[in-house]
């Protein structure tokens, strides 16, 4: 059977939210059959013009009972949101089966009341701002996407194709998502309790070289990965890898090995069941030890905080 989503804009939107309906688009090719019928809709219907000025062309707001999924995109800076807006969300928030934000809609959610008494999250550099302005809200602001209950909440900017995928693969399962995901150059959706944040962007390394040394050190983690062997991958000599290295990441090598370490040794925690000393070996750690230290230097907590915190999520 079909399920209905509709999508609810407002003057100013982000228009990459709308990416979302692609993920709906190739679910229905891929299964060969309407699985998605996808509205955009709006208070009154008719040309509703993005934050880029980009316009795109809405229905006016329906019974929210005859949708299945009803969610909210975001925007650029804070907004007024219009009375009937948050009503629209309001009654869907009861009559639909989930409800949901993208982005910054996270704020619009916030606005029509519904997000005391939930987990939710939204970009990370304003996550600590609508956890302000809900108090009574639990605001997780390094998730990718959260569901509690019926409502569902996403990270920033690409983490709408996340949220998209993860509901898919919860209507009509994990294989549909596979080959959306697929057919879309995507990741396999990336589990909602995943790091917002990317050690290799967090980096920002300037030239092609030292990015390589990166590349390769992410690729080899189990490996010692000496400073000679990552100044060899840049084809550099030890002494200029090494100034150049903390001139254009503002860390040494050494730091920026045990991040990238960190970061996959996480990713293993939270999405997998490898007990801890084997996460800590495919990472590259020594030992547990060692990565119970280099998790708290990271995260002010140890591992095993992080697994328990995936699981009571999941």
């Amino acid at each position: 059977m079909s399920k209905h989503i509709a999508i609810a804009v407002f003057p100013g939107f982000q228009v990459l939210d709308l990416v979302v309906v692609t993920v709906f688009e190739v679910a229905n090719a891929s299964a060969g059959e309407e699985r998605y019928k996808v509205s955009l809709v709006s208070e009154h219907g008719g040309p509703v013009r993005s934050s880029s000025g980009v316009p795109v062309t809405t229905e006016p707001f329906g019974d929210p009972a005859a949708y299945d999924t009803v969610l909210v995109g975001g925007a650029m800076e804070m907004l007024e949101y219009s009375p009937g807006l948050l009503g629209f969300l309001r009654q869907a928030s009861v009559s639909a089966r989930r409800t949901g934000s993208i982005c910054s809609g996270a704020f619009v959610l916030g606005r029509a009341g519904l997000l005391d008494g939930k987990r939710a999250t939204t970009h990370w550099a304003h996550a600590r701002e609508l956890q302000k302005l809900h108090p009574k809200a639990r605001v997780e602001e390094d998730c990718i996407f959260i569901e509690d209950g019926n409502l569902w909440t996403s990270a920033g900017m690409t983490a709408c194709i996340d949220l998209a995928l993860a509901l898919v693969e919860k209507d009509f399962g994990v294989e549909l998502a596979r080959q959306v995901a697929r057919k879309m150059v995507v990741y396999h959706r990336r589990s909602g309790g995943q790091s917002q944040f990317s050690a290799l962007l967090e980096l920002e390394p300037k030239s092609d070289r030292i990015q390589r040394a990166l590349n390769y050190a992410k690729s080899n983690l189990k490996k010692e990965l000496s400073v000679d062997e990552l100044a060899d991958a840049a084809h550099l000599s030890r002494r200029q890898f090494s100034r150049s290295f903390r001139l254009e990441t503002g860390q040494s090598p050494a730091r920026a090995v045990e991040t990238l370490r960190v970061e996959a040794a996480r990713d293993m925690i939270e999405s997998g069941r490898l007990p801890i000393d084997l996460v800590a070996r495919e990472s590259g750690f020594a030992d547990p030890e060692r990565m119970r230290r280099a998790f708290v230097r990271a995260y002010g907590q140890p591992p095993q905080a992080i697994r328990r915190a995936a699981r009571q999520s999941a």
